[in-house]
């Protein structure tokens, strides 16, 4: 008799963070989709590559600002309501983008764009929590999957939908895929409380946390370390391998894919897996920039997506427990941590890649890397 009492609720539960998962998914590969369609963008909108790549920029600007305000806008509201709404403003966002009669209207866009994923990833993980009750790990796990899902996937997709149907059909299609999201997660997931210190309160006792802000100057650390680099990977590449661009760029994603899957299983060892990923990422980063031959480039390649793509798990999983009481506010402080590094490692390989080359490039993310992953083994977060 229990049995068929349980399984609906764990059949919900698991529906619940599908949808969750979907979301995310959709953001995700809407914030990246001007990358994929960049050069029919630019074209029709009559600006440069360099100016529509500000698309880009605009969303992890808006979402750095944004990720810790949000949630003390809207102190009380269910978080339910607030992912759905977000997934609406997302929506809207793309279908602007789609019609767009110009760059400017494209950016304003983008900018409300950035608003949303900061608070989705902001609310999906205390909401996927209240779904699963103690599943933190598989929550964590499964929305970083659908992040890698939308790299691997959605955004090559959305390359060869711009170059046989035009890049504003993508943006239209990625906005009725959004509204499909929002439908599920209405349909499943259940109503989630806010907190009741939840807003200005909560946000003033995580800030007052020297543990919490330790670990945001580690993730900074860290996430730095791979976008001084990320953006010009395909450069790394082409000095060894020319013509082995397109498979290596699609092993990076899969070696993110299995990164999620390795974080999630270390994490019951939280201190060594934070401590673990930015490590790697520092050592893929300098075999990637010094790579002689195809595999051991392969090979650097592969273990910076997975090393990469473990620090998103492991830091949302290392926050929530230097921080019980007040996860919301934390985890939003993550997000800005994050889209920070993003937008100043972007900004600051640039410079750096014209002056000293890619290989020095590179070198530069695995010190940054490095020292974020020292300073993890130093810090414990419980």
């Amino acid at each position: 008799m229990s049995s068929t009492v349980k399984s609906p609720r764990l059949g919900t539960s698991v529906a619940a963070l599908v949808a969750l998962d979907l979301g995310i998914c959709l953001l995700v590969a809407s914030e990246f989709l001007p990358a994929s369609v960049l050069p029919r963008m630019a074209a029709d909108l009559g600006v440069s590559e360099g100016t529509a790549g500000l698309a880009v920029a605009a969303t992890a600007i808006a979402g750095a600002v944004t990720a810790p305000s949000i949630a003390m806008v809207l102190p009380k509201a269910d978080r339910r309501l607030v992912l759905v709404g977000l997934l609406l403003v997302a929506a809207v966002s793309d279908l602007a983008v789609a019609l767009a009669p110009g760059f400017l209207v494209v950016l304003l866009s983008r900018l409300i764009l950035g608003v949303a994923i900061a608070g989705y990833w902001s609310f999906a993980f205390v909401a996927g929590v209240h779904a699963l009750p103690g599943r933190e790990r598989l929550v964590s796990t499964s929305l970083s999957v659908g992040v890698s899902v939308a790299t691997i996937v959605a955004v090559p997709l959305a390359s060869i939908g711009a170059d046989t149907a035009g890049w504003r059909v993508v943006f239209g299609v990625a906005a009725a895929f959004t509204l499909v999201s929002l439908v599920f997660l209405v349909l499943v997931f259940p109503p989630v409380p806010a907190h009741p210190s939840a807003g200005l309160t909560m946000m003033r006792s995580a800030l007052r946390n020297p543990l919490l802000i330790a670990g945001l100057v580690m993730i900074v650390l860290g996430v730095l370390g791979n976008f001084v680099a990320y953006p010009y990977i395909r450069l790394a590449i082409m000095r060894v391998a020319p013509g082995d661009s397109a498979w290596l760029l699609f092993a990076w994603g899969l070696g993110g894919l299995l990164g999620n899957l390795t974080a999630g299983a270390l994490a019951t060892r939280l201190r060594l897996a934070s401590a673990v990923a930015p490590l790697l990422l520092a050592v893929s980063l300098a075999v990637t920039a010094y790579a002689a031959g195809v595999p051991v480039l392969a090979a650097g390649v592969i273990v910076w997506g997975l090393a990469f793509s473990m620090m998103p798990v492991v830091t949302q999983l290392w926050v929530a427990t230097a921080e019980r009481e007040h996860t919301e506010s934390a985890m939003s402080l993550q997000v800005t941590a994050f889209q920070t590094a993003i937008t100043v490692g972007s900004a600051v390989g640039g410079a750096f890649v014209d002056d000293h080359g890619v290989a020095a490039t590179l070198v530069l993310g695995a010190v940054c890397a490095l020292l974020s992953g020292i300073g993890f083994a130093v810090l414990r977060p419980s």
